[in-house]
């Protein structure tokens, strides 16, 4: 027996109970998996609040990376072994525990040169990052892009990778501390959303233009595209022909765009999901995982874990993550046995 976070019933974070569970013996493909960290990710509190289309039957355990050591292989896998230690972004819960079971093709291995705290920290939002700058929109040098919540577990990656890559990156944020992050993190220009009009802001900042993508996880705060036929809001922001990313609705849904609205500025709208690029394509979950490791080695990407707590203190993580008053990474850690 192993001790895991379970839901029995969707709800707030006083439904992630401390429990025994059973960690079976890996089958055919499979590892068995001692966690020394796990990512903790807004679309846990979807998947806590039955919200997510890919929420699973109640009850699971959820969360979807982490960063541990194998402990036991199932027949016939031959990618890894035991001792190894690995990382992981799945769409397959079961994270928040001391020990699981995951597909083998579903790790990835992490360098020595990595330490695995950061790993679990880095490896979910980092894959985000890479899919956002190099598949949703590819960013190159003299690009002008937007970042919503600048400061968040994806958006301080986006801009430290982006302005590395040579892109002038405009980031919005919500309070003074964030906005201090948000510079340290190489924003060139830092909005906060309380005490200026974001639209007005990039218009000032790009002499009119607009920019060539904007990288929206707030959704319905910021999206707000057309108010009686009024172009607001994040679309109102990109050049003619600008990419409009979405990767998350922290805020809620944004509204449904019509064609003849997506005309105005013949500008493209797309929600990038790390798993549709990787949970079935192993090279090129290895490729990302590469590219995104060797940056934090070579210190390009700062992981910041800047949050915390003990795997039995989940319930408290996610009251944290739900403030939107957290910056950086937030980290479980398993308890001792």
């Amino acid at each position: 027996m192993v001790k895991a976070i379970t839901v029995h019933k969707h709800g707030g974070p006083e439904v992630l109970k401390w429990e025994d569970i059973e960690v079976r013996v890996p089958k055919e493909g499979e590892i068995r998996l001692k966690q020394k960290a796990i990512g903790l990710n807004f679309l846990d509190v979807y998947m806590r609040q039955g919200l997510h289309n890919r929420a699973p039957p109640l009850p699971f355990t959820p969360g979807m990376e982490g960063a541990g050591v194998i402990t036991a292989v199932g027949p016939g896998v031959t990618s890894c072994k035991v001792g190894d230690v690995v990382a992981y972004a799945s769409l397959q819960v079961g994270s928040y525990a001391q020990e699981r079971i995951l597909r083998a093709d579903q790790v990835v291995p992490v360098p020595s040169s990595v330490d695995p705290v950061e790993a679990a920290a880095v490896i979910f939002k980092g894959l985000t990052a890479h899919v956002l700058l190099h598949k949703g929109f590819k960013v190159e040098r003299g690009h002008t892009i937007l970042v919503h919540a600048a400061a968040g577990g994806v958006g301080y990656l986006l801009c430290q990778w982006a302005s590395a890559i040579g892109a002038t990156v405009i980031g919005t944020v919500s309070t003074k501390q964030k906005a201090l992050q948000a510079k340290e993190d190489g924003c060139h220009h830092v909005i906060l959303l309380k005490d200026e009009n974001f639209v007005d802001r990039v218009m000032e900042i790009t002499s009119g233009k607009g920019v060539e993508v904007v990288y929206d996880s707030v959704g319905k705060d910021t999206f707000d595209a057309f108010v009686r036929f009024e172009m607001k809001g994040s679309i109102a922001c990109l050049k003619k022909r600008g990419y409009m990313v979405l990767f998350g609705m922290a805020s809620g849904e944004p509204q449904p765009l019509s064609v003849a609205q997506l005309a105005s500025k013949s500008f493209y709208y797309t929600f990038s999901s790390v798993g549709e690029y990787t949970e079935d394509n192993r090279e090129e979950l290895l490729v990302a995982a590469k590219e995104l490791f060797d940056n934090v080695a070579k210190g390009v990407l700062r992981v910041r874990v800047n949050h915390k707590y003990l795997l039995s203190q989940a319930s408290q993580a996610h009251i944290a993550i739900e403030s939107r008053k957290t910056t950086g990474s937030i980290v479980l850690i398993p308890d001792e046995e």
